[in-house]
């Protein structure tokens, strides 16, 4: 991983990403606003792996949707290496998508089913004129496939005859094909069985190291975020609460809500899973559309005082590298 001085790779700076609620068939007009996220900043070194984690619906999903560029924010810069890509036109997005890839979570839907496993990997090479001839381009595929950990001789195969950590394997090798810089993994192993999980958190660790990758691993899954990335932001309602290296946040939690998702984990061990005392968080999650003054945990949090209903916490550095939205951790 890139050293603590080096310039970040990506730098997120006030980023918001609302949604407009409307309502009419004719005459639409705005009633409201979806605020999936709302206003976030962190930076990411190259070589590194950033998790976002959290439960559905805090944007996790959709800041990366907005770091693809697969939508334009709201509000605030994502500078991608120099460049703000937020603001960037459609037509100058192209050399963009060389750079940055994504590996989706479900890869039945992500691939098409009418092509077959070397067309879908050629394909974007193709588009992208990195290698315009044919039978290089088809070596390429059947490299790309062999370092993803399968045969070669899958490129005559459709999606739906290979297994799912197969297909997931695809995608990450669809995703190598325009030879990216940084990942997008969106959910990538959720919706494989454990033991697929494993394999595949392994694969995406080699690749990290063999083509120097850096990864924004969006997951829920708190065992693997921990297994591969360097730092982990944790994010609540559109905001990030608390952000800090893997074993630091794992170790020392701050945050109430970071605790209070740590707490949920089950124990492997029967007896002190029996033993433990857990206090889940009471309420549910506010929505979006209007969420909660001042501290978006103010309403479910257990540590709240009068102020946290007033004043948006800043991000504070307690330890160091690790900091936390909340004016009563430490």
């Amino acid at each position: 991983m890139s050293g603590a001085f080096a310039p970040p790779l990506l730098d997120v700076r006030g980023l918001r990403m609302h949604f407009p609620v409307v309502e009419g068939i004719i005459s639409r007009r705005k009633i409201g606003e979806v605020k999936a996220v709302d206003g976030i900043d962190f930076t990411m070194q190259r070589g590194e792996t950033l998790g976002l984690v959290g439960e559905s619906g805090c944007g996790k999903t959709t800041t990366g949707r907005c770091i693809l560029r697969l939508e334009r924010p709201t509000e605030g810069a994502i500078i991608y290496d120099g460049t703000d890509i937020a603001t960037l036109a459609q037509k100058d997005l192209r050399a963009l998508r060389r750079r940055i890839q994504v590996v989706f979570q479900d890869p039945y839907s992500s691939l098409n089913p009418r092509m077959k496993v070397g067309d879908i990997i050629g394909e974007p090479m193709k588009v992208h004129g990195i290698e315009p001839d044919v039978a290089k381009r088809s070596t390429r595929v059947r490299e790309l496939l062999h370092i993803c950990g399968l045969n070669p001789r899958f490129v005559d195969r459709y999606p739906h005859e290979m297994s799912g950590g197969q297909r997931q394997r695809i995608g990450i090798a669809r995703a190598l094909a325009l030879e990216p810089e940084f990942i997008v993994c969106d959910e990538a192993v959720s919706a494989l069985d454990v033991s697929i999980q494993a394999q595949v958190i392994n694969l995406l660790e080699d690749l990290r190291e063999q083509f120097h990758l850096t990864y924004l691993f969006i997951a829920h899954d708190l065992s693997v975020v921990r297994h591969i990335c360097h730092r982990v932001a944790v994010m609540y309602l559109g905001r990030i609460v608390e952000l800090a290296n893997a074993d630091e946040l794992f170790g020392h939690p701050l945050h109430p809500y970071t605790q209070a998702l740590l707490a949920a984990v089950p124990v492997p061990d029967p007896t002190v899973e029996t033993a433990r005392t857990f206090r889940p968080v009471q309420g549910e999650v506010p929505s979006p559309i209007n969420p909660p003054s001042g501290c978006v945990f103010h309403p479910r949090c257990p540590a709240a005082v009068a102020g946290c209903r007033s004043a948006r916490p800043a991000m504070r550095e307690l330890r160091p590298g690790h900091f936390v939205a909340c004016t009563e951790a430490g």
